[in-house]
């Protein structure tokens, strides 16, 4: 039975792990408030439009892997695919009128229900259904005409995002200066973070800078997205780090997610991987991992798995809060409160995450190309200046409220803002 009274509804779906990571952090401040969250993915029914969802991940999942492996794929189609294709906002009207098939899962809510949506799929799928309270939880920082959903009102999570929006420069027809969005319609909400993530902000940051200063074993955390790309160069950093790991004097978490293959490639191609590698499988095992990391000295490799998704994404947020530096793609990880190095992007779209992190002063920029990441990872893992830096500033920007994203968009939704 659903509890109308204090219910807010977390449209979302796994596809990649970013727009399910967004929901997560969003049921965790819903939770954090008062309210019972309840999780609405598109996959979790037996559906037509759950069928069509299943269909477009196995291209996205190839397409982000061959990206990774062809210049040249990359370069003339994944890119421009990611960040450019579905900027124009008349580009997704087929997909507009399309997302009808996803609507009948939620006829059945009362329309005045607050739902968030995670994806553009799930907001035409509520409004479609007849919800009037939708809020539109727009991802990533590129702004694009695909991330328009007319009828819901949407949350940012940067100043410049909400300028693109509020104008919709470059979001209209070509050659025409469009009247752009009313301000009621869209908020600049700030970085989608989960309440426990960011209510410890400042013990996180703080156990990092003694760490630090204990010169204990430096710790670093692999997390690998839902499309499982980068294995080549994520293969590279582990082969870089595997005699310091040997040696025990640095700590190397490797969260696999719910791809298996990726921890079948490590173990054939990084001599010594399968030897030295703890496995951590078990959810319960995960968590006081996890937990004892807080207190304890940690060194050596260790490797995540799961094949449900929602503990292989989750495990991520468990490793952020006792790591000292997170290696990611630009994705939605790029918004975390956590030091991080930031690897080449996988698609267009991923570039401004990686913009904003540098800016803000939280992660570095996009570091391309294998030589310069290596580079950037051993100032991160052998000097300190750059963490103590990103720590510090981190406790900074959650003072300004940089990282209350998720807990805004709530009271947004709510009618408590």
């Amino acid at each position: 039975a659903i509890d109308y009274d204090r219910a807010v509804f977390i449209g979302t779906i796994r596809m990649g792990y970013g727009h399910y990571r967004i929901g997560m952090a969003l049921a965790s401040a819903a939770s954090a408030k008062g309210y019972v969250p309840y999780w609405h993915d598109l996959l979790g029914f037996d559906s037509a439009g759950a069928r069509m969802i299943r269909d477009l991940e196995k291209w996205y999942s190839l397409g982000s892997r061959i990206s990774q492996k062809s210049k040249l794929f990359n370069k003339a189609l994944w890119d421009p695919l990611m960040g450019k294709w579905f900027k124009r906002f008349e580009k997704n009207y087929p997909m507009v009128e399309g997302t009808k098939i996803f609507a009948d899962t939620l006829k059945d809510i009362p329309c005045d229900t607050p739902f968030l949506a995670t994806h553009p799929f799930n907001a035409y799928a509520g409004l479609h259904a007849g919800l009037k309270n939708v809020i539109n939880i727009v991802p990533d920082n590129c702004p694009l005409g695909f991330h328009l959903a007319p009828g819901a009102v949407h949350t940012v999570q940067s100043p410049s995002a909400y300028f693109i929006f509020r104008t919709l420069r470059d979001l209209g027809p070509k050659k025409s200066v469009a009247q752009g969005m009313p301000a009621e319609q869209v908020i600049m909400a700030g970085h989608y973070i989960d309440h426990e993530l960011a209510a410890n902000i400042p013990e996180d940051c703080d156990a990092r800078l003694e760490r630090m200063s204990q010169n204990a074993p430096r710790r670093l955390l692999i997390s690998i997205g839902g499309a499982g790309a980068q294995q080549e160069l994520l293969t590279e950093i582990i082969r870089h780090l595997m005699p310091r790991l040997k040696a025990e004097k640095t700590a190397l978490f490797v969260n696999c997610g719910d791809h298996r293959n990726a921890l079948a490639h490590f173990t054939e191609n990084v001599a010594g991987f399968k030897q030295i590698a703890v496995e951590h499988f078990e959810w319960e095992e995960i968590r006081s991992f996890a937990e004892t990391a807080r207190c304890d000295t940690v060194s050596g490799l260790h490797v995540f798995c799961n094949d449900d998704p929602f503990v292989a994404v989750y495990t991520t947020n468990l490793l952020m809060r006792v790591c000292d530096v997170m290696l990611t793609k630009p994705s939605e990880l790029a918004f975390y409160p956590v030091p991080k190095l930031l690897l080449e992007r996988v698609g267009g779209h991923e570039a401004w995450g990686a913009i904003r992190a540098a800016e803000i002063g939280d992660g570095t920029p996009e570091c391309a190309g294998t030589a310069f990441t290596l580079h950037a990872l051993e100032l991160l893992t052998i000097e300190n200046d750059m963490l103590e830096s990103y720590c510090c500033q981190i406790k900074r920007l959650h003072e300004q409220g940089i990282y209350n994203g998720a807990y805004r968009a709530v009271d947004l939704a709510t009618g408590t803002s």
